[in-house]
Formats: structure tokens, sequence, C-alpha cells
């Protein structure tokens, strides 16, 4: 992590002087500019995850009391097992993976992070070295930053204000790329650390290809009208419904579910107000590599090198999206925006976008946030496989967007 801060920081400093000796005299209070509304940004961000923490630490509180989480942990435990040995079996780090990864699957953001964080902050009782990330840390990361969602709720709604003749066309295709970034990264992690691949890992992989492909004939035969209300009414519903289980356990079990709940939300508040240095490290970075212009050098370089390979350049428009989504989740939906007003929303460079920003997940802002929170600064491998899960995911968003829309 301090190579990569480093990195991003020093060569902001330097493509933003090299700009300003070429002429451009506002790079440099553009940059500064950009430094301190990042710094505002952290603190806005870390503010807002105060709400969220504090009612999901409170409801997962409740569902540990009530053994819910327990009775997850040991049903899985026959995988976990053997994608994480470290992890005991029925240790609650399985419940929490599970119930996190649940919510990213259905697009439920809100719930998504503050069960990954406590996801972590469990994993960490079990990793002997405090500033090291453990494997099964690693593993549990990458799954985050692959993403599958099987509900991209937020970007049907995105293409239906830009007048999109079908918002969700875009559907089967971010379906694959994201499987696709899933896939990729638990492979690769899987290689690195040498766990064979056996019969129960491979039937859970068949059967999670098989419950995505049930999931896509299923909503395929919708009417294409209905898709985007069906998505949102199943997640939210679903939503409701895990509420729901966790409070009626809790009180069938005698639990205090109130009293349990505010415990649970005060160690909530606690996180996110830990959280507020790591975001404002890293997404003063991002933003000074932003601001800089060092990212618009970098597409340009990249579309000069397509063309004189003889490459076709139709997908570069909607390039932007795909490197700023590594860095920032809301830079990279502003891109998506942009290239949508700027190309059209059912152009090929207003799909790709959407495509593109329902791939993968913030990489930078992920390892930010779930490892800031339990004080990792040796990330080992896992940023070069949270970057490889984007750029399986983004070439397949690419590959995929040009087969179905080219």
């Amino acid at each position: 992590m301090n190579q990569v801060w480093a990195g991003l920081m020093l060569i902001s400093i330097l493509v933003a002087a090299a700009r300003w000796i070429g002429g451009d005299a506002e790079v440099l209070q553009k940059l500064v500019d950009s430094g301190f509304d990042m710094a505002k940004l952290s603190v806005d961000i870390a503010i807002g995850l105060v709400g969220l923490l504090t009612l999901w630490s409170g409801l997962f509180r409740i569902a540990e009391k009530a053994g819910l989480v327990e009775k997850l942990s040991r049903a899985l435990a026959p995988l976990f097992s053997r994608l994480m040995p470290e992890v005991p079996p029925g240790h609650p780090a399985q419940g929490a993976i599970t119930m996190n990864l649940a919510a990213n699957m259905l697009g439920l953001d809100n719930a998504a992070t503050p069960l990954g964080i406590r996801a972590m902050q469990a994993l960490q009782q079990l990793n002997p070295l405090s500033n090291t990330a453990s494997n099964a840390q690693i593993l549990f990361l990458v799954l985050n930053t692959s993403s599958v969602t099987l509900l991209p709720v937020t970007i049907f709604m995105y293409r239906a204000q830009a007048g999109a003749a079908s918002p969700t066309d875009v559907f089967v295709p971010i379906l694959l790329a994201t499987t696709a970034s899933t896939l990729a990264g638990l492979l690769a992690v899987m290689a690195i650390q040498k766990i064979r691949m056996d019969r129960v890992i491979l039937g859970s992989l068949a059967a999670f290809v098989a419950v995505v492909a049930s999931f896509v004939y299923w909503l395929g035969q919708l009417p294409v009208d209905q898709l985007s209300q069906v998505s949102s009414t199943i997640a939210s519903g679903l939503l409701l419904g895990v509420i729901a289980l966790f409070i009626l356990t809790g009180l069938i079990r005698k639990v205090r579910v109130y009293d349990e709940f505010v415990a649970g939300a005060k160690s909530g508040f606690e996180t996110a107000v830990m959280l507020i240095p790591y975001l404002v490290a890293m997404l003063v970075a991002i933003g000074m590599f932003r601001a800089s212009g060092a990212l618009e050098l970098l597409l340009q370089g990249i579309g000069s090198l397509l063309a004189a390979m003889g490459i076709t350049t139709a997908f570069v428009d909607a390039l932007p999206v795909a490197f700023m989504k590594p860095f920032s989740g809301s830079g990279s939906r502003a891109m998506m925006l942009e290239t949508i007003n700027a190309h059209g929303v059912d152009s090929l460079a207003g799909r790709l976008a959407a495509i593109m920003q329902g791939s993968t997940e913030t990489t930078f802002y992920v390892l930010t946030v779930y490892f800031g929170v339990v004080g990792i600064t040796r990330m080992r491998y896992a940023l070069w496989a949270g970057l490889l899960c984007d750029a399986v995911g983004i070439t397949t968003a690419i590959i995929i967007g040009m087969w179905f829309f080219a």
C-alpha cells in the first residue's frame, strides 16, 4: 500500500508540473483543489457509513445471538474448509462472508459494505500477523472486488433516466462480465495459494454457474419494461425478509433484540470513525491522479497504440469508465454518465460504459475500507489479484458488448 499511495501522489505532481511548464497555468491549482475536495468527500463518505454500519452491525449481532450465523457457517463449512483452511469450521467469519457476498449479488451496496467489514474483522481475529493480509482475507477481498451482481438496478435506473429505449438491455452482458471477473479472481487466488480443485469446489462452482444461468433465463422471459421493476422488488423484498428473519428468530430464542441491536450498533459507529484516515489518504491520491491529467494521458496513449496496431478503437470512448472504476465508484459513475451524455445512451459507447460500470467493484476503495478497518498495511498480492479481476471484467465487457451491440 505504501508504494501504491506514494506512486499515485508523485505521478500526479510530476504530470501536473509538466503540464504547468507546458503552459497550463491552472493545473497546479486544480491539483490542490482536488486534494481538498477529496479530503472533504472522504469525511462525507465516512459519515454516510456511520448510519449503515450502525444499522447492520446491530442486526448482525442479533443474528449472532440467535444462532443464525453459526448455522449458516456450519452449512458452508465443507466449501470454506477448502477455500479458507485457516478458518475453523463454524467460525462467525463464514456466516458474515456469505451474507456479504449475497448482498453484493443482489446489488445491495448499503448492506454489503457493513457486512463485508464485519467479515474482515472476524477474519482478522484469526490472522497471526496483524499488519499483513492473510490468505483468507485476500480471497475474500478478491471476491468483493470482482463483485458478481445479479441485479444491477442502479444502472437500469440511470439508463432509464437518460431515455434509453430499453434500459435493461445491458443486463445479460453485465452478468456475463461480472461472472467472468469473479471466476478469474477465484481461480487466480486458488492457484497462488495452491488450493486444490476437488469435487466440493468444482460442484459449488457448477452450482453457482447454474444459478446464474437459471436466473438469466427466468428474467429473460419477462417483458423488457418489467425487468427493472421486478429486479428492484426482488432485492428489496429479500432484504426486508432477512431483517425480519433476524428479529423473529431472536424473539423466538428469547434474545433481547433491542439491547443486542444497540450493543452491536455501538461497534459499528466506532468502526466508521476509524475509517476516516484511510479514506482521506487513498481518495486524495486518486483525486489528484485524475486532476493532474495522468488518467487522460493514459487513455490517449492506449487509443494511439490500438490505432497503430490496426485494432478497432470503437470502444475507446467508453474506456474512461474502465480506468476510473478501480479507483473510484463515484468517479466511474460520473464517467459513465458523461459518456452517455456525449455519445447517447443507446450508442455503442453508452452501452459499453454501462456494462463496464457493472462488471467489477472499486478495487482501491475496497482495499482501503476493508484493510484499513483492521489496520492491514502489507496487502501482499491482493491488489494485483483485484486488478486482474478488473482487467478480466472490463475485457469481457468490451468483447460481449461489441458482440451484442456493435
